[in-house]
């Protein structure tokens, strides 16, 4: 419609911007794709400690879902989980701090990685799964 967002692939240079007019379109009443004003984002977790054989996955699908994202999480062969949030910055950053710090209640987190975070315009996903 003409609005002058950026192309997708171009958000990466053009986030200030960007997010100024989403923000501006919002108080208009003319939303993209964000929940109450708050910009979305996608990050990429790795999360390193004793945390198979502690249902991790499971308690960071509850989390995720009651916070309202969306993205997967799974385990790998080197003995980590990782997986993608994706929603509203406010409650990735609550997502981020559970991972570092909370986890599941068995589990030992030693640390917590994050990479790729970038703003998106809207969800891929439209649920959080544990993939096998």
């Amino acid at each position: 419609m003409g609005r002058g967002y950026p192309a997708v692939g171009t958000v990466g240079v053009l986030v200030g911007p960007a997010v100024l007019n989403a923000r501006e379109e919002d108080e208009e009443g003319v939303g993209m794709n964000m929940a109450e004003g708050d910009t979305l984002i996608a990050v990429d977790y790795e999360i390193f400690g004793k945390v198979q054989g502690v249902f991790f996955r499971k308690y960071t699908q509850t989390e995720g879902k009651k916070l309202g994202l969306v993205g997967w999480v799974q385990n790998t062969d080197q003995g980590t989980v990782q997986g993608q949030l994706q929603g509203p910055i406010s409650k990735v950053r609550l997502m981020q701090e559970w991972l570092e710090t909370k986890g599941s209640p068995k589990s030992h987190i030693d640390r917590a990685n994050f990479r790729n975070e970038k703003v998106i315009l809207k969800l891929d996903y439209s649920d959080f799964q544990i993939v096998k």
